[in-house]
């Protein structure tokens, strides 16, 4: 079985995206939770680069989530849409959401259980909420939706899942297109499973935790320890 080492829920983007597609599609793993906070760990025991998601699979480590939905690609069904437009189109967006948007991260952390209003929306910042607004509306208009490649959720939506926390967090204004397709990613069974582990989270990174303090005023935690 896989083995999929991820860290904190409430804060770590990257651990989502592969973590939600094998949980929507099935795909049998061992979460393996190292968590930041309190503890000092050595994620480079597990990791080449020291930093997850990283999947083992037997005698193989695949790092880098790019890459560890490009092998899942090749092992199982409905890791990316049958259509070969479909495909090409989401493979641009999952790169272009792997390599930019550096604003957006840096602005607005992921922190699934706080809400947050934003101290200020810089024009690089609306920049990167712009574009992402556009290239869901695009994927779901060519290709008819309700996910962004289609009927079912494939490899881009997982990609597109910590942002819906993030967009979820920071109350931020969306076409109605892109707000129903959020609120689906959200409503997901995966990320309300995602969600609930975050809520109960005990511990707390220093560095994460003034991250979130800058990026705004906390009108409410709701964090349960």
């Amino acid at each position: 079985m896989y083995q999929l080492y991820i860290t904190n829920k409430n804060y770590s983007s990257w651990s989502l995206r592969p973590w939600v597609l094998m949980e929507e599609l099935a795909i049998p793993f061992e979460e393996k939770l190292v968590p930041f906070g309190e503890t000092v760990h050595d994620f480079q025991s597990f990791s080449p680069t020291g930093k997850v998601p990283c999947l083992v699979d037997g005698d193989l480590t695949i790092w880098e989530s790019v890459s560890i939905i490009e092998y899942l690609g090749e092992r199982h069904p409905g890791v990316w849409a049958d259509d070969a437009k479909a495909r090409a189109w989401s493979r641009s967006a999952v790169a272009e959401m792997h390599a930019g948007f550096s604003t957006l991260r840096n602005q607005h952390p992921m922190c699934v259980g706080l809400r947050i209003k934003p101290s200020q929306i810089t024009g690089s910042l609306q920049h990167d909420i712009s574009r992402i607004d556009a290239l869901w509306q695009q994927g779901l208009s060519e290709f008819g939706g309700p996910f962004l490649a289609g009927q079912t959720l494939t490899a881009v939506d997982a990609f597109f899942c910590p942002v819906a926390f993030r967009f979820q967090t920071y109350g931020t204004g969306l076409s109605e297109k892109s707000e129903t397709y959020k609120q689906l990613l959200l409503s997901l069974p995966s990320m309300k499973k995602w969600e609930t582990a975050a809520l109960q989270e005990v511990w707390r990174d220093a560095e994460h935790e003034a991250e979130a303090r800058a990026s705004g005023e906390w009108l409410e935690d709701l964090r349960t320890r």
